[in-house]
């Protein structure tokens, strides 16, 4: 976690929220009314985010005082008392809503990531996130993620090859596109690791030949076509599979060998996990 990036992060929420002032709280309340909060979880999964929740608290008043009594990776139930705050009434009104915020959709996304990493338990297979992730919410996304027991694939585009199937018709085909990343890497003198997408068992019989690539992503291969085509690779790429992967099925193409199954649904089909913020 980039403590400068979740610094800005939160400030600029902030300021999204409160704009020219929090009027409800500056007219209701007095500056000098010190109140107590619970955060309450309202139903069970895997918490994530208390750090950030944390943060947000210091970054909106340094005055305000929390006590966690859950940490991230923890599983709760409803009804668990997750953190009590103290402090200026005004500060934890203005705090709790982008508390809960960070909350609830980190813990929707560890809880999420649980259940995939369960249903695969017992094999060498590892889950992995994409980058269908929320626009400058990557950051906390894929904290989440690491929080349920997941990977995350990569961070962006910035920090490894992954060679689609766009870029391989625009390049004009498999081998033209990996040999000119090849070429890219040398002349620029970065170090990534280089992953290609086969679309086809002549797609992947090209990318065995041509070889230079460090793992082979399996894009919508059913899951007797993902064992076939993991004996086929016979060790020497590491594999990965994408596409249709579901809670029913991923326990398939797990026993099917390949080492990562990489799920959009961890972050872009997740239901946030209930909580709240009450007074006491």
């Amino acid at each position: 976690m980039d403590n400068k990036l979740l610094e800005d992060f939160i400030k600029r929420a902030l300021e999204e929220d409160i704009g020219d002032g929090d009027h409800t709280s500056l007219a209701c309340i007095p500056a000098a009314i010190i109140g107590k909060a619970r955060l309450l979880a309202k139903q069970p999964g895997i918490l994530a985010g208390i750090k950030i929740a944390e943060a947000v608290l210091e970054i909106t008043d340094p005055k305000l005082l929390s006590r966690v009594f859950v940490e991230d990776g923890s599983s709760i139930n409803s009804g668990d008392i997750l953190m009590e705050i103290q402090g200026p009434s005004r500060s934890i009104l203005i705090a709790e809503r982008l508390m809960l915020n960070i909350l609830q959709r980190m813990s929707g996304i560890a809880t999420q990531t649980g259940l995939y990493v369960e249903k695969v338990r017992g094999t060498a297979a590892r889950i992995l996130d994409t980058r269908k992730t929320t626009p400058n919410v990557r950051l906390l996304e894929k904290e989440a993620v690491r929080i349920g027991g997941g990977g995350n694939h990569r961070m962006g585009l910035y920090d490894m090859i992954l060679i689609k199937d766009n870029h391989i018709d625009y390049a004009g085909g498999i081998e033209n596109a990996i040999a000119r990343t090849h070429s890219y890497l040398a002349g620029t003198g970065r170090d990534l690791r280089i992953e290609i997408e086969a679309r086809s068992f002549d797609e992947l019989d090209s990318i065995l030949e041509t070889g230079g690539v460090d793992r082979i992503l399996l894009d919508n291969f059913t899951p007797s076509d993902t064992k076939m085509a993991v004996r086929k690779i016979n060790g020497r790429f590491e594999t990965e599979s994408s596409g249709g992967i579901t809670l029913d099925n991923v326990r398939d193409y797990a026993e099917a060998g390949v080492d990562y199954i990489s799920v959009g649904a961890l972050t872009h089909h997740i239901l946030s996990l209930d909580m709240s913020l009450k007074a006491f």
